[in-house]
C-alpha cells in the first residue's frame, strides 16, 4: 500500500476499559439512579425511569443513526423534565464518575504510533466518543496517544458516527489526500464500512482470533503486524 496517512478507530483498536459490561446500555439506569442520589434530586421512580428511556433513545445500538449529538443537548433532553434546580454540568459529570471507567492502552499502542510518526506517515484518529460523553473525557481516557496524533476526529468534533464517511473527509481536505492515500483501521464493522464508503484502504484489527469477515481488506491481529503490511 502506498500510504500516506494512517486512520486510527480507539476503543479496542489501541485501547479498551478493563472490566466493561458487554453493552454501554448497562451503564445508563445505574448511572442516573447515581446522580438522583448524590445530588439529592427530589425526582420520582418514574420520572426516573422516563430519563433513562430518553437516554436510551440516543444509543445507536438502539436507534442506529449517523448524527452526533452533544452531551448538553442529550442531558438536557433527559433532565427536561426534572421540576427541579440542578447544574447540568453536575449531572453529566456524576453520570460518568459512577461508570468508572478504567483504561488499558496496549503494549503495541505507543510503539507503533512512535515509528509511524518518526516513518512520516500522517497519523490521525476517527473515534466515536459514548454517547453524551463530553469529548474532553473521552480523549482523558487515552491521553498518553494524544500527543502521537497529527489530527483528532471525534463524532462530537465532526458531528457525525460512523459509519459516516465524514470524518475521513475532514481528514483528506485537510491534508489534501485521495482515499487511495490514506487506510482506516479499526476493529468493527462500522469502522470497515466508514473506509468503504469514502474509498480508502480498510483494515480490520482482530485482536482475539475470531476472524470475521466484515468486507474488509486486510485483517491483521495486532498493530505489530499492521505495521508490518505497510511496509510490504
Amino acid at each position: 500500500m502506498k500510504i500516506k496517512a494512517v486512520v486510527f478507530d480507539v476503543g479496542r483498536t489501541l485501547m479498551e476499559y478493563i472490566d466493561m459490561p458487554n453493552t454501554w446500555l448497562d451503564y445508563y439506569g445505574p448511572a442516573l439512579h447515581h446522580v438522583r442520589e448524590v445530588l439529592d434530586l427530589p425526582i420520582s421512580d418514574e420520572e426516573l425511569e422516563k430519563s433513562i428511556e430518553i437516554y436510551r433513545s440516543y444509543s445507536p445500538q438502539i436507534k442506529p443513526r449517523e448524527k452526533d449529538f452533544t452531551p448538553e443537548e442529550i442531558f438536557s433532553d433527559v433532565t427536561k423534565d426534572w421540576n427541579c434546580e440542578f447544574n447540568l454540568s453536575d449531572v453529566i459529570r456524576e453520570f460518568f464518575a459512577h461508570m468508572n471507567l478504567k483504561p488499558y492502552i496496549y503494549p503495541d499502542s505507543v510503539p507503533i504510533l512512535k515509528k509511524l510518526r518518526e516513518d512520516g506517515y500522517i497519523v490521525c484518529t476517527l473515534t466515536d466518543v459514548a454517547t453524551g460523553m463530553p469529548d474532553e473525557l473521552h480523549k482523558s481516557y487515552f491521553a498518553e496517544l494524544l500527543p502521537y496524533f497529527d489530527m483528532y476526529v471525534s463524532s462530537i468534533t465532526c458531528g457525525y458516527r460512523k459509519s459516516s464517511p465524514k470524518g475521513l473527509e475532514i481528514i483528506a481536505e485537510h491534508y489534501d489526500l485521495s482515499p487511495y492515500e490514506m487506510v482506516m483501521i479499526g476493529d468493527e464493522p462500522k469502522d470497515i464500512l466508514t473506509a468503504k464508503r469514502f474509498g480508502c484502504h480498510s483494515v480490520l484489527i482482530d485482536r482475539a482470533g475470531e476472524k470475521p469477515d466484515y468486507g474488509q481488506e486486510y485483517s491483521v491481529s495486532d498493530l505489530n503486524e499492521f505495521y508490518g503490511l505497510l511496509k510490504e
